[in-house]
């Protein structure tokens, strides 16, 4: 699949210290980004820096937990992040982050969809810190030679003839999302009871599932090694074009609405470059470029509005009428208490 040569940020690079582009010792500027593993076209990065002669010095991350620490540290400075929704509402509560100059990203403001900014108010509440990169679901991805029923419930991830063949994502809020929404609970719950209760019925699930997974779940799905996996949307569109046999759906209990979105740090010293790299990144083109790419949705109306093929642009996973579904909720930054619980409850999952 796609595949982006991360190159890593070492301690001793020298950045500049001005609050414009930034340049190396040649004079070429530069703009450190830090992103999720294959989450953009590498031509993309190609033609930016072919664009603009500015230099992309780019590095991975494979989850929000695993991003947090490095930038908080500081020990390797970043210009532009693309965080998940509750983790930027952590990075604007511990002030991390510095408010976009939104004059100088106009395609932030003419292509994004209003109604992303709408749901990002959930975690960004004035639409000052975050620009919406891509967004989609959780749900179930399933092969429809290995699975008996029609699926539409979390609770198939709990059914006996399917041991050692369910995959579950290896993140503390998507396993405690799928338990809190099949028992009926807000998956932003903090309530110590119904936490519990998800914990316990992660617990019994356990001896049902042949791995906890994180991006292997679509390689695991597309090659016929499980039935069923919890995925992100984005991932499911990828998988069914490697394998006709696969299905995914949206559970009746409700879901996740996620949100990743670039954000600027407090710390950044190229800011310039940053909004050079974020106002490109909102080009139609260049979303539209992006998302044929990395098959996850695009909240760029202006990107959707290009793509030729009219099953994808009105796909029912890429761009889902949400109206038809319950209980749709988008994550929330629980506060160092709350984070503090869930992982503790967590580390009790996993140690049994």
């Amino acid at each position: 699949m796609k595949k982006v040569i991360a190159v890593l940020l070492m301690a001793s690079m020298c950045m500049a210290t001005l609050m414009g582009c930034g340049a190396n010792g040649g004079g070429k500027q530069e703009v450190y980004v830090y992103n999720w593993g294959e989450y953009i076209d590498p031509e993309v990065l190609n033609q930016f820096e072919e664009e603009t002669g500015i230099k992309v010095i780019y590095d991975e991350f494979e989850t929000n937990e695993i991003m947090y620490p490095k930038v908080e540290a500081g020990a390797a400075v970043y210009d532009v992040v693309c965080p998940s929704d509750y983790m930027i509402s952590k990075m604007i509560e511990n002030d991390l982050l510095q408010k976009i100059n939104f004059d100088n990203i106009p395609n932030a403001k003419a292509n994004i969809g209003a109604q992303y900014y709408e749901t990002a108010k959930e975690y960004d509440p004035t639409n000052e810190y975050s620009v919406p990169y891509c967004w989609g679901t959780v749900g179930i991805l399933y092969n429809k030679t290995m699975v008996d029923e029609p699926i539409d419930s979390w609770s198939v991830l709990w059914d006996e003839k399917y041991k050692d063949n369910i995959l579950m994502q290896d993140s503390v809020r998507d396993a405690f999302m799928v338990a809190l929404k099949l028992n009926g609970n807000s998956m932003n719950s903090l309530d110590e009871a119904e936490l519990n209760a998800a914990k316990d019925l992660l617990i019994e699930q356990k001896p049902l599932v042949q791995a906890y997974v994180i991006d292997q779940v679509r390689d695991k799905m597309i090659g016929d090694e499980a039935a069923i996996g919890v995925i992100y949307s984005g991932e499911a569109i990828y998988t069914q074009r490697e394998n006709e046999n696969l299905e995914y759906v949206i559970p009746k209990e409700g879901t996740n609405v996620w949100i990743d979105s670039w954000v600027i740090p407090k710390n950044a010293k190229n800011v310039e470059c940053a909004e050079k790299f974020i106002d490109f990144m909102c080009r139609d083109d260049i979303a539209l470029k992006n998302f044929e790419y990395i098959t996850y949705s695009t909240p760029n109306d202006a990107a959707k509005a290009l793509i030729e093929d009219e099953d994808i642009r009105n796909s029912e996973i890429a761009f889902p009428d949400l109206t038809k579904y319950n209980n749709l909720e988008t994550y929330v930054y629980l506060g160092e208490d709350g984070d503090a619980l869930y992982n503790e409850l967590w580390k009790e999952v996993k140690s049994k």
